[in-house]
């Protein structure tokens, strides 16, 4: 990625396969090399997410495809790269973000929790033998199985809600810093809350999607496609 202009210049995130990611912060990367190598802090950003989507099932068989996770997170999460690391555990690698030199290729160990009172959590756990390089990622999600029998849906239907909390920490190069420290934060959340949004709304249709073809049930009217 280079630079079209010698006053301001564009540091962009770019995710693959998140394609969509806005212009992040505009910067002046014409530092002493030192400068741009050197880093700082950690500096720390934050999504909440919330989101739900319906099953034509009861709860009983949402749940047996849930505990199944070995078979559809894999399917539902490509094309970011899935690689088992334990019995219920995954590392996920979501893609690659940088401009100028300075490029990361995130990857999370997620841990796949037993229900607990029809709640299924997913929480970070290291990954084997592999070391962050300058950030740090703390992912905690949940979903919680209702089934919506009061409307005597037929077939029945489940709604699953989900929320996801997210802190990532970036040592960024000593260069970014050059901006005000409130323009980082509020583009880095911001960028964030997207790349948090479209994955997961991608990840929602697919495991819907996968859910409904495997059993061969028809798709809930008010689903919504991915876009």
């Amino acid at each position: 990625m280079q630079s079209h202009s010698t006053d301001s210049t564009e540091l962009h995130i770019v995710s693959r396969p998140t394609a969509q990611t806005d212009a992040f912060l505009s910067l002046d990367p014409s530092q002493p090399g030192d400068a741009i190598h050197s880093v700082t802090e950690p500096t720390q950003f934050h999504s909440h997410f919330v989101d739900s989507m319906e099953m034509s099932a009861d709860t009983k068989t949402v749940a047996e495809y849930l505990d199944a996770h070995h078979g559809w997170f894999r399917r539902c999460a490509h094309p970011m790269q899935v690689d088992a690391i334990g019995q219920n555990s995954y590392a996920l690698t979501i893609g690659n973000f940088g401009a100028f030199g300075y490029e990361i290729e995130p990857k999370v160990g997620l841990d796949l929790l037993p229900p607990r009172e029809g709640v299924y959590r997913i929480e970070t756990v290291p990954v084997p033998d592999y070391l962050t390089a300058g950030y740090e990622i703390d992912f905690r999600g949940a979903m919680e199985l209702v089934e919506l029998s009061e409307i005597q849906a037929s077939p029945k239907t489940t709604q699953i809600q989900w929320q996801l909390d997210l802190i990532v920490n970036i040592q960024f190069p000593k260069f970014i810093h050059a901006l005000p420290d409130h323009l980082v934060q509020k583009t880095g959340d911001r960028v964030l809350k997207q790349v948090v949004r479209q994955v997961s709304r991608r990840l929602t249709h697919k495991v819907q999607e996968d859910f409904h073809t495997s059993r061969g049930l028809p798709l809930p009217k008010h689903s919504r496609r991915w876009m």
